[in-house]
């Protein structure tokens, strides 16, 4: 139990120090953070609900972060390229982040051809209907998504590190919220980056 909490506390940290540079990214983060919160509050209740929030505001807020407001020169802090922390990166990196969510856009063209999904949903009566198998859909691959990258981590890492990452990407959200909720503050004081004091090379 020691070393996997051990090998968390590591991804967690390298995920941090390479990957939230930017107090803008680090803030997107915090809203990310207490959506899913919400979403995962709701998800036994009103899992449409949850998978609405989850897919279209917090997963939006977090990946936005990275893909339009993270720094993508050279990381002085950590002595790294760009392309060697891509190339490294235990779960989804920008390009696979891309992937996804194409995966995400296009999910949902099937059941405009059947609205059922070839008869795996009941024919929707009403536009919440149809919004409802949407989110059905969504829900399947966010879960699909996580259960993929858990596996193939098993395969080009070993067991421990697929897990570890699943319990990561699970728990990144309590953990975001508590690294993450002076992000605002530092932002609208003008701070644009993190100065990373608690990273940098001694």
């Amino acid at each position: 139990m020691k070393e996997l909490l051990r090998a968390l506390e590591t991804q967690r940290w390298d995920d941090h120090r390479y990957y939230h540079h930017s107090r803008i990214n680090q803030s997107l983060h915090f809203v990310s953070a207490t959506s899913f919160l919400a979403a995962y509050a709701m998800l036994f209740f009103y899992p449409v609900a949850a998978t609405l929030v989850g897919w279209l505001i917090a997963m939006t807020a977090r990946q936005s972060g990275h893909f339009f407001f993270e720094p993508r020169g050279y990381d002085h802090v950590n002595q790294a390229t760009h392309e060697h922390k891509e190339a490294i990166k235990v779960g989804y990196n920008l390009r696979r982040k891309l992937r996804l969510y194409a995966a995400f856009v296009l999910a949902p063209l099937p059941l405009a051809w059947d609205a059922t999904l070839f008869g795996i949903f009941d024919a929707p009566a009403s536009a919440y209907g149809w919004v409802h198998n949407v989110a059905l859909v969504w829900l399947a691959l966010g879960a699909g998504g996580l259960l993929f990258r858990t596996v193939h981590l098993f395969f080009i890492r070993d067991v421990q590190t697929g897990l570890v990452w699943m319990i990561k990407i699970l728990t990144d959200p309590f953990h975001d919220l508590k690294l993450y909720h002076r992000a605002p503050l530092h932002l609208l004081r003008g701070e644009l980056i993190d100065p990373m004091l608690h990273g940098r090379h001694g």
